[in-house]
């Protein structure tokens, strides 16, 4: 296939290029700069709704993933970069392929889990209502901009995103500094739920998604079994053989982070990938001790 895709430098972008490449797809990088014709990039700039209609043509599929980092201090600033930068990229670019005389089949935009905001533990699947909090508007609004895409008749896939399981960024990015200091815990009361997913299954469900028409809306991109905030922390500190007694205040965590502390590492969504399951997908990590052995082990130090 033809695949163009956003954020293709990114955290989730840039070890899928390297999936799909081997798997023998052809890869179209966007990019803000002057795009290079060897490299089949293609150029776009969100801010100023500018894009190459033209080298759109012909695509088979299209993956979007660019976004602002939801990491930091959510100042008002913060908070309407996070938004414009999901709502208007992927509005200019779904009414761009909504146009093209030769459309893609396939649109998969990116989204997160943060659309059910803080549910306790209910269960949540695809078909569960939206939540509530800043994170859940922003999903709305990100994944409402592919509207364009989906009335032209291109098959729109939301990827809802749990927690990326990866030592190069992300929630475990953050913690496990702390781990290896002996100083990780749960974080507040440690019930609230966290819906993992290794970068590996990321990877592997995206390209299964391209081959499976069944597959379109929203799609919880989650491994089965959510755990505890505080099963997580136990379970990342005992395969790195350290303690995880400490435990940090929810009220040191508003202090210092504000909302995004709130929402992200305090709030509970207890998200199953009913779609995936449904459709034949077969997850290489479904038990978190394991996750943390493939993500973490080929990173340790020779003991």
């Amino acid at each position: 296939m033809k695949i163009a895709i956003t954020g293709a430098t990114g955290l989730v972008g840039a070890g899928l290029v390297r999936h799909l490449t081997r798997q023998g797809h052809e890869i179209h990088p966007l990019v803000r700069r002057p795009p290079l014709a060897a490299a089949h990039e293609i150029f776009w700039d969100p801010q100023k709704d500018e894009i190459d209609h033209a080298a759109l043509e012909g695509m088979d599929a299209v993956i979007h993933l660019a976004g602002e980092n939801l990491s930091g201090y959510w100042s008002a600033a913060k908070k309407e970069r996070i938004m414009a930068s999901r709502s208007r990229g992927t509005r200019l670019l779904s009414q761009a392929l909504a146009v093209l005389h030769r459309k893609p089949g396939l649109l998969i935009s990116a989204s997160a889990i943060g659309f059910y905001g803080d549910r306790g533990a209910e269960a949540l699947d695809e078909f569960s209502a939206r939540g509530e909090g800043f994170l859940a508007d922003v999903c709305m609004e990100w994944e409402n901009a592919a509207d364009p895409a989906r009335e032209a008749g291109i098959r729109v896939l939301h990827s809802r995103f749990g927690i990326i399981l990866d030592p190069g960024g992300g929630a475990l990015a953050r913690l496990l500094p702390l781990l290896h200091l002996g100083l990780g815990g749960r974080l507040g009361s440690g019930r609230q739920y966290w819906s993992w997913i290794t970068m590996q299954d990321v990877h592997s469900a995206l390209a299964f998604c391209l081959d499976h028409p069944d597959l379109e809306g929203a799609v919880n991109f989650t491994a089965p079994g959510a755990v505890t905030n505080a099963e997580f922390t136990r379970a990342a500190a005992r395969f790195l053989h350290r303690p995880a007694f400490f435990a940090v205040p929810a009220f040191a965590l508003r202090l210092v982070m504000g909302e995004m502390a709130q929402e992200m590492l305090l709030s509970s969504t207890r998200a199953e990938p009913k779609k995936l399951l449904a459709s034949g997908f077969r997850f290489d990590h479904t038990d978190l001790r394991a996750a943390f052995a493939a993500v973490l082990g080929p990173n340790l130090p020779a003991r």
